[in-house]
């Protein structure tokens, strides 16, 4: 279990985020389409995965159009976002904001990608969503970087992740 805090109220995770080195967890989201994805449909692809617990947050915002503008450039990699928001609600926060290079996924059907990245909210308020955290993931599937941003209302390193790939 890990903590963080939001506002100098500290809550607790469901567990560690993976570990550098290891195997990323497989996940099962849901894109824009209603349509499942998994880990192994990225697979050959650089990722960074986003995790906020909801677009319609500042900070949440803020960090998928920094992720937009900054790994929009690069070929080689893949951002998702990935929240607890509904599809069509992401949707709307991409169009809305001009966010092209960022793939938003919802965990509307399941929880399993909060547990097994090890960011589910356990107590307080936001119970049932995710911190907010960063994983990248190489082509071949293994954890690279992570990052629980240890104050839910503050952005993540950007730079380092970037830097990981």
């Amino acid at each position: 279990m890990a903590t963080v805090t939001l506002q100098g109220n500290t809550f607790n995770t469901n567990g560690e985020l993976p570990a550098v080195g290891s195997a990323a967890p497989d996940f099962h989201l849901v894109d824009g389409k209603l349509a499942d994805v998994r880990l192994a449909d990225y697979s050959g692809k650089k990722l960074i995965l986003n995790i906020v617990p909801s677009l319609d947050t500042p900070t949440c915002a803020t960090s998928t159009k920094t992720f937009n503008e900054k790994a929009g450039s690069r070929d080689d990699v893949l951002v998702l976002v990935v929240s607890a928001d509904l599809p069509f609600a992401q949707g709307r926060f991409c169009t809305t904001e001009g966010i092209g290079n960022v793939a938003p996924l919802s965990m509307m059907r399941t929880r399993a990608f909060a547990k097994d990245y090890g960011v589910l909210m356990t107590d307080g308020p936001l119970a049932g969503i995710t911190a907010r955290a960063v994983v990248v993931i190489s082509e071949d599937g293994k954890v690279l970087y992570t990052q629980l941003v240890p104050e839910i209302a503050d952005e993540p390193d950007y730079d380092a992740a970037l830097a990981a790939l």
